[in-house]
């Protein structure tokens, strides 16, 4: 039986909810953005009005300002985003028990097995009315026989519009498409396929598979599965536990960071946030990654694989400034940093410790930083800090906050839900 899958796309979904909230802002060129006055001024959603001066999500919001001195920033409020995003998963989980997330604003729908159902593009049609007339937002769908074509046709026409991807059409719709439309080919993959002329979606499906194997590896052949319409890839259930494989912080400073006293405070609140989320989660990792970003925006990520697994914040803080002083030179200022805990699993799992290195953390330790857990869950999380987060300057780490790209975590096949 041919497979129906939709994919639901709200149309720029934190503009959506303010301009929910704040019917005002709908007559003027919007855009939800971080604090710039705490350097994390990026644009994290605009409204189609601010979409037509070019702005970007993701740019400097003074780069958006440069193309539309009037815009309008507004603060996220990411209780609001999560509401209207659970409010929409329960309208989809009324038409199939097969919903997978892709993160807040994005979700697939397998609905192959309605006995009787309408035909596929009506149903994609009702699912946005609904949205519209009862949460008041807009969507845009895409319908076809897997999920990265859904995913495509979701993109393909917006805001509020539905695109059906068949058998029958997907070379005309989706093969002029530019290759870095498809899932999971980044910018990096995008470059590497244009050194060897391959731009479109179609190009790289008609390209010798083995050639592209031996260029790009297992990622290059799932691409050209993906670009040939041969994806096969379930739709989780809605009921599914997604599976964490990392967990992260990361912060731009309010200042750039000249030393590595600066660079050990801001590792040391990183690693604190991260070791906590760990055990929250009941997991631990197994590399340690590190990424910085220096004051021309130049990024470079390095990552030490661990002799034991680890859910303790001195472990990993060590870890990342060790990373940071063997691969910085100091040449910039650093503006950001991030701190990553990879290959993670279940702390409860069997570990093979070497008989060589006794460095592996102890019961204690891990009795300590649970009942630092504890103690912040109930009094807040300053109540108790480290000293080197006592003796650091406010300049920095303002009262601790890290911004909105503050925490995350990185699920098998979506993105989880921040916390």
């Amino acid at each position: 039986m041919e497979r129906k899958i939709l994919h639901v796309d709200q149309n720029c979904f934190f503009a959506s909810v303010e301009m929910k909230n704040h019917p005002e802002l709908r007559s003027v060129p919007m855009a939800v953005g971080g604090d710039q006055e705490q350097r994390h001024g990026i644009i994290l959603a605009k409204n189609q009005l601010a979409k037509g001066y070019g702005i970007q999500t993701a740019e400097a919001v003074w780069q958006a300002r440069q193309k539309c001195p009037g815009l309008v920033i507004v603060p996220g409020h990411f209780d609001e985003y999560t509401y209207y995003s659970r409010r929409a998963f329960e309208i989809y989980c009324q038409y199939t028990d097969r919903v997978e997330a892709f993160g807040l604003d994005e979700c697939w729908l397998d609905v192959t097995d309605i006995s009787g159902g309408p035909d596929l593009r009506i149903l994609a049609d009702e699912i946005r009315s609904r949205i519209r007339d009862e949460l008041g937002l807009t969507c845009s769908v895409g319908a076809s026989f897997n999920k990265v074509f859904a995913k495509l046709g979701s993109d393909y026409r917006k805001p509020d519009a539905t695109t059906l991807i068949t058998r029958e059409n997907y070379k005309d719709i989706v093969w002029p498409l530019p290759v870095g439309d498809l899932l999971y080919a980044g910018h990096s993959t995008q470059q590497r396929l244009a050194r060897i002329n391959i731009r479109t979606i179609g190009q790289l499906a008609a390209a010798p598979l083995g050639y592209i194997r031996s260029y790009l590896g297992k990622n290059g052949e799932q691409l050209w599965m993906y670009a040939n319409g041969l994806d096969d890839s379930q739709v989780c259930l809605s009921t599914d536990r997604r599976i964490i494989k990392s967990v992260s912080n990361s912060t731009t400073t309010s200042r750039d960071m000249t030393c590595e006293d600066d660079i050990w405070k801001t590792v040391v609140t990183l690693s604190d946030q991260v070791a906590a989320r760990l055990r929250r989660y009941r997991l631990v990792c197994g590399t340690v990654q590190i990424q910085v970003r220096d004051t021309e925006l130049h990024v470079f990520e390095r990552q030490q694989h661990l002799a034991a697994p680890t859910d303790i914040a001195d472990e990993i803080s060590r870890v990342s400034m060790d990373l940071f002083r063997r691969s910085y030179s100091w040449e910039k200022p650093v503006r950001s940093i991030g701190v990553r805990a990879a290959q993670v699993l279940q702390a409860d799992c069997p570990q093979q410790i070497s008989l060589f290195d006794a460095n592996y953390e102890t019961d204690e330790k891990r009795k300590v930083a649970e009942v630092v857990d504890s103690l912040r869950q109930r009094f807040g999380k300053q109540a108790i800090r480290r000293g080197v987060q006592l003796a650091s300057k406010s300049d920095l780490l303002p009262e601790g906050q890290l911004g909105w790209n503050a925490g995350g975590f990185s699920a098998g096949k979506s993105r989880e839900d921040k916390s």
